[in-house]
């Protein structure tokens, strides 16, 4: 029975991720011939790496990646360690400005510090020049330095410290007493026991970071088209809308991540399947280090930093969505409510949140089982294919949205059996599924590998199947877990653009696809009322979780 359900959901995924890579590869190969059809050659290949601006976007991805990393892992495993581990005030209010951070619409966000940064206007710029007799503004957002504040203070170190979160409250302070009884001070304890222990959880959490990476774009797309600059990402997207879309060429440059990826993927299973890091058995245990006199200086640093990440582009959001120009704050009458009654009354808007309500809980619901049969599979089996089945998992965050996207489309509209769903929310569940698979499947990977096997040996001896102590063991463990994959897996359906871009119709549009042509047409006030929307919708779906989940979001 357990061999089969393992193949089955080894099949189904192949079919989702496998298949449309394949379609992809293929087209990497069509090149048209005259009379129509196509023949099969390698010109995309012998093109795509001359094509003007490849090879800078590929340094500029190198240089942001690493950068941003560098700053964001070290900051977020320090978040991490003083939430679970130490006795600093407000730890539920940092967690949930991090999550409001991770709902809050990208795109708006970077616009709400442009009206800060911007060095023509920006309240910041024009303030400190006033007060200091300036001749030149200090700050300027159209910068690398610009683009990497902007990922800091979205989701760069947000999302690491969620996903890191559940690895270290499953850390038994057994391990950090001992080393405090051999002379260790806290920060000792922290760079030599905890971080070596929770090696699995900071590999996979920063693998999924670089990977989201890879693919991010609005940002760069943003703050860099201004001055020239482009990341691997954003060059695959202008070639994909260009006046005449270059698929071939795009495909071949997507398909270049995979072969940067894959070797990655082999080296974290081997570094992780070669340790053991159970760190949660039956003498599971939890301590808290008293920071003494740094506690409250500490959490005014903490503080500052969740104001900044969630307050600030909250607070522009509204005054966006109110104002008559978007961006002008110092004209008569600047603000009003007609930009709210015009988007409310539309039915365009209705629909657009019925489709998003609708995709998210979809995604959130197929998602979350999928990523725990998944997970349990490949850390907890001697199923044959479990290897490949993880590997099939990473395939996704391997590929940029837009492309996937598109393969997704090609699969869709070739198959007979999936036809009839083109154009249909269905298709845009499918797409979110897939596309979360990846942070899915590893987060729970990741919280899997701490529970000690002791825990299910003892429902086998009492007679449990492997579905019951699935069941009744493995799952109410990783309660926490689940819940924080449901939840994240509901936000990117319900705000991510690139993995849907290519499926979206006017029938399933949802409302991150309607932010996004508001955007095009210059409505800035209408994509903010949308952002402040989305942040509710997402909010409150959190928020309802919280509550029937448990008082922790992580397990």
């Amino acid at each position: 029975m357990r061999n089969l359900v393992c193949t089955a959901l080894l099949l189904v995924l192949a079919a989702g991720v496998i298949y449309p890579i394949y379609l992809l590869v293929l087209d990497s190969f069509a090149v048209p011939v005259p009379g129509g059809g196509t023949r099969l050659a390698l010109d995309h290949w012998r093109l795509a790496w001359g094509v003007k601006g490849v090879s800078a976007s590929i340094v500029n991805t190198a240089a942001m990646v690493g950068v941003t990393t560098a700053i964001s892992l070290p900051i977020a495993i320090v978040l991490a360690w003083l939430n679970t581990r130490t006795d600093v005030p407000g730890k539920r209010f940092l967690t949930a400005c991090a999550w409001i951070a991770f709902f809050l619409p990208t795109v708006p966000v970077v616009m709400g510090w442009i009206l800060l940064l911007d060095p023509d206007y920006g309240l910041v710029n024009m303030t400190l020049m006033r007060w200091f007799g300036l001749k030149n503004p200090p700050f300027d957002i159209y910068s690398f330095w610009g683009i990497v504040f902007a990922h800091l203070l979205t989701k760069s170190i947000a999302v690491k410290y969620i996903f890191l979160l559940p690895a270290f409250r499953k850390l038994s302070a057994a391990l950090e007493e001992s080393s405090r009884v051999c002379g260790g001070g806290a920060f000792y304890t922290l760079r030599h026991v905890v971080i070596p222990v929770l090696a699995p959880a900071i590999l996979i959490t920063s693998a999924v970071a670089l990977f989201n990476a890879l693919e991010s774009f609005e940002v760069e797309l943003v703050l860099g088209t201004p001055w020239g600059f482009q990341v691997f990402s954003t060059k695959i997207y202008t070639l994909i809308r260009a006046e005449t879309p270059d698929f071939g060429t795009a495909t071949v440059l997507a398909l270049g991540i995979l072969a940067v990826i894959v070797p990655l993927i082999v080296l974290q299973r081997i570094y992780v399947s070669g340790h053991s890091y159970a760190t949660q058995s039956g003498g599971f245990r939890v301590g808290v280090t008293k920071l003494r006199a740094w506690r409250w200086p500490i959490f005014a640093l903490l503080a500052l930093y969740a104001l900044a990440l969630t307050l600030v582009p909250l607070t522009l959001l509204l005054l966006g969505s109110v104002m008559r120009v978007f961006g002008y704050f110092n004209v008569a009458n600047a603000y009003t409510l007609a930009n709210w009654r015009s988007v409310l009354g539309d039915q365009v808007f209705l629909n657009a949140v019925s489709n998003t309500l609708i995709l998210g809980a979809g995604a959130a619901i197929f998602g979350t089982v999928l990523a725990a049969v998944a997970a349990y599979v490949a850390v907890r089996t001697r199923y044959a294919g479990r290897s490949l089945l993880d590997f099939v998992t990473w395939i996704p965050a391997c590929i940029p949205g837009v492309i996937l996207s598109l393969g997704l489309l090609e699969m869709f509209l070739r198959v007979p059996l999936f036809r009839p769903f083109y154009g249909t929310i269905v298709i845009l569940i499918v797409a979110a599924l897939f596309a979360s698979a990846t942070s899915g499947v590893q987060l729970v990977k990741s919280n899997m590998i701490q529970l000690g096997v002791d825990l299910e040996e003892a429902s086998t001896v009492a007679g449990g199947s492997w579905f019951y102590t699935l069941r009744h063991v493995v799952l109410p463990l990783l309660r926490g877990t689940l819940l924080s994959v449901g939840i994240l897996t509901f936000a990117a359906a319900t705000r991510n653009v690139a993995n849907i871009a290519m499926l979206v119709s006017n029938q399933n549009r949802p409302l991150a696809m309607l932010q996004l042509d508001y955007v095009a047409d210059g409505t800035n006030e209408s994509a903010a009322i949308i952002g402040v929307i989305t942040v509710l919708i997402t909010c409150g779906v959190a928020l309802a979780a919280f509550a029937l989940g448990g008082r922790r979001l992580q397990g």
